[in-house]
């Protein structure tokens, strides 16, 4: 039997993705850093890329279709589940939705180099930056001639005293060029990459049978949901004091039979949606 060269190119293709997007995102490390967004080249009236994500599905993280407004079966399942009018249900729906990301071109300074890559951030640093641009007194901060550098701060979880590193911003008051040589600006903002080339779309059936491999109670450990995470029934033990002595009752056998229960509303549920 030959070799499936079809497998071996997309292997080779997804392990080529994953180095680049490692090359061409900007992940701040503890400490001040400052950077300067720059003008986006596939949309030059706006910078900011939002894009939303599903985290930990299969222990991975999927890019949504809605970030494109393309119909994503994950957020149809978790609707469904929503209607289901059970709270476990609502609970596991919540988990399931996609969270918003924004990305913007920035130029680190002190690393040039390394030309543009994107920085990513949630909602709480994008507000504070968004704000910033509304604010007349400072305008339109990604100006290659007159715009303005930002000063990132990140303290680590640790020195935080929080469960996740803490992000703050400051936009420098002084106007400045992007680079003071013009062919190096002219290079910074033609020489990107788009977004879409580090994070690829999966079309819906694929990402529908994701999906299905995760909801599948009978798969293997990484590729399924557990029951923990369908219903919020717990094992535990309860104690009954009979004059001086502790009987322990285990109560397990029960809320086995509570979350096969659930699996199996889970997989009518995704039969009803995408099977009837």
């Amino acid at each position: 039997m030959g070799i499936n060269l079809d497998a071996i190119r997309g292997r080779l293709n997804k392990l080529q993705n994953t180095t680049s997007r490692a090359n061409d995102l900007w992940k701040p490390q503890p400490g001040k850093h400052q950077v300067r967004i720059v003008p986006f080249k596939f949309n030059k009236d706006n910078p900011f890329i939002e894009l939303f994500f599903h985290y930990n599905i299969n222990n991975k993280t999927y890019l949504s279709p809605q970030s494109f407004g393309r119909p994503d079966p994950i957020v149809e399942f978790a609707e469904k589940l929503k209607r289901m009018g059970d709270k476990d249900d609502w609970r596991a729906a919540k988990k399931m939705e996609p969270k918003l990301r924004t990305f913007v071109p920035v130029l680190v300074r002190g690393e040039e180099g390394e030309g543009v890559r994107f920085w990513g951030f949630g909602k709480t640093v994008y507000q504070e930056i968004l704000g910033y641009i509304a604010d007349p007194d400072y305008g339109d901060i990604t100006d290659p001639e007159n715009g303005r550098d930002i000063v990132v701060e990140v303290v680590s979880a640790e020195d935080s005293g929080t469960s996740y590193p803490v992000t703050t911003i400051r936009v420098k008051p002084k106007e400045t060029p992007l680079h003071e040589d013009s062919s190096k600006v002219q290079t910074f903002l033609e020489n990107q990459k788009n977004i879409t080339d580090l994070y690829q779309e999966l079309s819906y059936d694929e990402l529908k049978s994701v999906l299905e491999s995760w909801l599948n109670p009978t798969g293997d450990e990484d590729d399924s949901v557990s029951t923990q995470e369908l219903s919020s029934n717990k094992t535990t033990t309860t104690s009954h004091d009979l004059g001086g002595s502790v009987e322990t009752v285990s109560e397990q056998p029960k809320n086995e039979e509570v979350s096969k229960k659930k699996l199996d509303d889970v997989a009518s549920a995704f039969d009803d949606l995408f099977n009837s």
